[in-house]
This record gives structure tokens, C-alpha cells and sequence, in this order.
């Protein structure tokens, strides 16, 4: 390995959570912050936890019900089409 490249590694840094938690591990830097950890990230604690400020995740679920609604609103009308196409041509 080259000398003189490599980042100093710390032993002992500190990692600080924005919930409170610290950390101490090996890395390049002596203290970080960090706003998620793996106490309190939803993934590893079971706990669903949405951040919705802007309003997405409802724009997006009225958007798929909409979309869900047209689907079967095109299926029925597809539905009734047929018998009364295929009664027209007994008629013929």
C-alpha cells in the first residue's frame, strides 16, 4: 500500500443519533451525527413511521384508487358491450 494516502482511522469514534442514542465504532472520523440509527429506524424497531409533509402519499392513493375505479368501470362497460353485440347479430 501506498504511504501517506489513507485517511486516519479512529478506533473509537462516536456516532450521535438525532434520538439520542450513541454509538461507538471504527471510522475515518472522530465524531458524527446522524439523524436515523438502527434504534429508532422502522425497519429494525417493526414500527411503520411515514414522514409525509408534502402530501404525496395521498396524492398517490387517491391517484390508484381513480385509476382502480376506471379499470372496472371500463371492465363492466366491456361486460354489457358484449351481450348486446352478440344479440344483434342473432337478429341479423
Amino acid at each position: 500500500m501506498k504511504k501517506n494516502i489513507h485517511p486516519k482511522f479512529y478506533e473509537e469514534a462516536t456516532i450521535t443519533c438525532s434520538c439520542g442514542a450513541v454509538l461507538t465504532t471504527g471510522a475515518t472520523q472522530k465524531e458524527m451525527h446522524v439523524e436515523i440509527c438502527s434504534q429508532c429506524h422502522p425497519f429494525y424497531t417493526g414500527k411503520k413511521k411515514t414522514l409525509d409533509t408534502t402530501g404525496r402519499v395521498d396524492r398517490f392513493k387517491k391517484l390508484a384508487e381513480k385509476s382502480e375505479a376506471k379499470k372496472e368501470a371500463t371492465k363492466k362497460a366491456k361486460a354489457a358491450k358484449k351481450p348486446a353485440a352478440k344479440k344483434e347479430e342473432k337478429k341479423k
